[in-house]
Parts: structure tokens; sequence; C-alpha cells
């Protein structure tokens, strides 16, 4: 029989409550003494840390090497989301940790996916339009067509960072027949090619794509991606689909490039959440909002938690994780 383990699980209060989560936690429970806490800070952790033989988390507080050094036995840490820190400390103090950031993946893909379609077909404008009673009708048809309204199959799409979510991404434009590119310093060409797309540089990507995907990693490095230079470079038409950061973009430029109305931004993330109720982006007409809700649905959260019980069962089984974190994986955590 397995040794039982005292394990911590950390996680905001509503984990516990949620009836689609009993299974989960159900399954946890039968690996040894459970915790279950919704410590924001440190201090509040770490009594728990140093009682806990494994802990179950998502990404705070951060676990440095200095809260690592006081909770002795630690020999699992499973977070939803870690930060750069806590996977350096892990590294170093050679502590078996697990991460989930794919969780989200599928869901943020089919979310990249709908602003794509809705930013060329115009679905939001209409469904406001339709609300307020001021919806255009064609008359004159063809003539009343607005030739800004477009279909996805053909176009030149571009995705800018090809993790788990642009690689899904790539999967669902299959179908559509896009002349794809990507941007990704940490992807070669030869991860792009069986999606059927080439890399580019950033500049060419922006200025050949009619339709535009960021989804690159929160990570420093990727500040303002998207700053004066290649806001500027967006062909006229283009739709932009932001899914990953708003730090990506260097917003007040956009803000500049949207007043001239000959693009689309489609939005989900932005440099303060929730969007102020006064923020010039609620009165763009070319800037359609979302709040930051690509990612965060029920088979998320069911699949990060599969992914976390099953690497914790894998580690005391003596079997290989799926979702350990490694050394060649540092780089690209958010700091």
């Amino acid at each position: 029989m397995a040794k039982k383990i005292n394990l911590l699980i950390n996680l905001p209060p509503t984990f516990f409550t949620v009836p689609w989560l009993a299974p989960h936690f159900k399954r946890l429970a039968k690996l040894g003494t459970v915790r279950q806490t919704s410590h924001n800070t440190p201090e509040e952790i770490a009594p728990d840390l140093a009682w806990a033989d494994a802990v179950v988390m998502w990404s705070w507080p951060v676990i440095d090497e200095k809260m690592l050094d006081s909770a002795g036995g630690l020999d699992y840490l499973g977070q939803i989301n870690a930060a750069g820190a806590t996977a350096r400390a892990c590294l170093a103090r050679k502590v078996p940790h697990s991460e989930a950031r794919h969780c989200w993946s599928p869901a943020v893909a089919e979310m990249g996916l709908t602003l794509m379609l809705a930013g060329l077909r115009k679905t939001s404008h209409y469904h406001a339009a339709m609300r307020a009673g001021t919806e255009p009708w064609v008359g004159a048809f063809p003539a009343e067509v607005d030739p800004m309204e477009r279909q996805l199959t053909g176009r030149a799409v571009g995705i800018v960072g090809f993790g788990g979510i642009g690689r899904r991404l790539a999967e669902l434009l299959r179908p559509f027949d896009v002349d794809l590119r990507v941007h990704d310093p940490f992807v070669p060409s030869s991860a792009v090619k069986p999606y059927g797309g080439r890399t580019a540089p950033l500049l060419e990507l922006v200025r050949k794509s009619e339709v535009l995907v960021l989804c690159a990693a929160n990570i420093e490095s990727a500040r303002h991606l998207l700053d004066t230079a290649e806001i500027a470079a967006l062909r006229p038409g283009c739709v932009l689909v932001n899914i990953g950061r708003s730090m990506l973009i260097n917003m007040p430029a956009l803000v500049e490039r949207l007043r001239k109305n000959d693009m689309v931004a489609m939005l989900d993330v932005f440099d303060k959440e929730p969007l102020e109720k006064d923020s010039v982006l609620r009165t763009l007409p070319n800037a359609f909002l979302t709040p930051h809700r690509a990612g965060g649905i029920v088979e998320s959260v069911v699949r990060a938690m599969d992914m976390l019980t099953g690497d914790l069962e894998a580690h005391l089984a003596g079997r290989k994780r799926r979702y350990a974190v490694t050394a060649k994986m540092a780089a690209c955590f958010p700091a």
C-alpha cells in the first residue's frame, strides 16, 4: 500500500463549493490527510507548507527558495499556473514541480477563432444594432454590402506565440485554408510546418496579416511586442485579436490607431482589469471587448485539476509526470 501523505490544497474558496470539482477533491483525499485552505500571502501559507508533503495550488502566494527551505519535506508542488520564481526555486531545490497552464489552451484557442470570425463578419456590431433597433438592412444588393465584412477562408492570418494556444488555434484554422504565418522566437520553423504555416519576422507578419492573433507567453521580453512601429504597420482592414495579455500591446498607441477607424480590435485582456468604466475603449466603434473570458470556463478548471491530480498520483507511484516543469521551460514563465 502506498504511503499516505499530508496534502495541502490551497485554492480560492469557491473551488471547494462548486459541485463539478467535488470528484477531484475526493480523488485527492484518497492519497492521505488533506488540508483545504485559501491563503493569499507567504505568512499565511507558511505553517501549512511546513506540514505538507505535497501541495496543489494556483500561482499565489509565490513560493520562492526561502519558503521551500522552510517547508522541509515538500516532495511535490502542483500549480495551475506558476511564477518564474517558483519554477526556478523548485528546479534549484529539486522539488518535483508540475504546472497545468495548458488547461486553458483549448478554450482560449476557441475564443480566438470566435473573435476572428466575429471581427470579420461584424456579428457583435449587428447584435448591438438589432438590440437598439438601429440595424442596417441591405436594400440595393450587392451595392450596399460592406466590403469589410469578409469570410475567414483564404485570409492571411498571423499568429504571435505558438505554444499550446497557438498550435490549437492553427489546428482549428485548417478547414479555412488560411495563409498562415507564425512568429515565436522559441519555436523553430520545423514545428510550424506540420500545421500548414511558416515562420516570419514580426514586422513582416504584421504587415501581411489580414487577421492577427496575439497569444504569446506572458514574459517580460514580450512586453509591447506590438509597439508603435508594429501598430502603424497593421494593414488597413486588419482584425487584431488579443487573447494573450494586454502587455503584448502598447495600448495608448493602439487607441490612437483605432481612432482612425481603419481596422478592428477584438480584445479580451486589458492593462487594468476590470476595465475602467470610463475607458476610451468602451467608446470606440471598432473596438469589441470581452471581459477576460477566453479561458475561464468549467472545462478548463476541471482539466487543470485532472492534470495536477494525475501528476501527483504518477509521482507517488514512481511514474513519469506528464506536466513536469523542466529547466528548458523556465524562460517561458512570467516573473
